[in-house]
């Protein structure tokens, strides 16, 4: 149930029987010639959304402006500071902590969100549980059997395709296989650590970073969306100490 659906006495009754919340996180950036500027933020939103429903858990709306400094060399692009992030996150844990809630499960879908993220952990005033969508087991294997190595980093086929499944799909002439990535870079770059944007522009003129978008399709992100909530909602149960279905 998402919370701006709720009146405040619904929000009261729900916190005297359970303690937890999801919040989805996502990012304003852009994904490459054929995603969509919106893509975390999307994706984190769907899962999150129909996760929390089937776990009987509260939504927020999704958080959609965090930090993507890289990807500013793109138009379209709204990158936030770190601490903007963080501040803003912090208070919304907070007016949540005041209201009653003990609990918050973060749905994320954007590399750049996880070390402000996790900093906050360490001293927030609720126990937070920290999700990308595609950390569950059976999602991450799905990702490897529908697209290998060519899932990449940056604008991957995985993310693509479930926008396509949910929203549109770009047709534009077909790009070839981008460069791929060895795994010194993959290590040297995790967590979005792609460094100024013009010198990354420069490195991924067409936005893609080793992921090669084109190989996306709507059935895929079916596939993968369904994987994902399933994993996502046991998980929110687990986390709210509700019984497994």
């Amino acid at each position: 149930m998402k919370l701006a659906h709720m009146t405040w006495e619904e929000v009261a009754a729900y916190l005297s029987r359970r303690d937890d919340a999801v919040l989805p996180v996502g990012s304003t950036e852009q994904h490459g010639p054929i995603g969509l500027i919106g893509t975390d933020t999307l994706c984190a939103d769907a899962v999150a959304t129909e996760a929390a429903d089937r776990a009987g858990a509260v939504v927020l709306s999704a958080l959609a402006y965090t930090p993507a400094p890289f990807n500013m060399g793109f138009a379209g692009t709204v990158s936030v500071s770190e601490a903007t992030f963080a501040a803003l996150v912090s208070d919304i844990i907070a007016a949540l902590a005041e209201h009653g809630f003990r609990r918050l499960y973060i749905l994320n879908g954007h590399g750049a969100n996880l070390a402000p993220l996790h900093a906050l952990a360490r001293t927030a005033p609720l126990t937070l549980r920290i999700r990308s969508w595609w950390d569950y087991p059976g999602t991450n294997a799905l990702r490897t059997e529908l697209y290998g190595d060519w899932e990449g980093m940056h604008a991957t086929p995985s993310e693509i395709a479930m926008t396509q499944s949910l929203h549109r799909r770009v047709d534009r002439a077909p790009l070839p296989a981008p460069e791929r990535l060895d795994a010194a870079f993959r290590a040297a770059h995790a967590g979005d650590r792609h460094g100024p944007p013009d010198a990354h522009r420069a490195r991924f003129p067409c936005g893609r970073v080793g992921a090669w978008s084109e190989l996306a399709r709507p059935e895929h992100g079916a596939r993968l969306l369904a994987c994902a909530v399933d994993e996502a909602a046991a998980d929110i149960r687990a986390f709210a100490g509700q019984p497994a279905v």
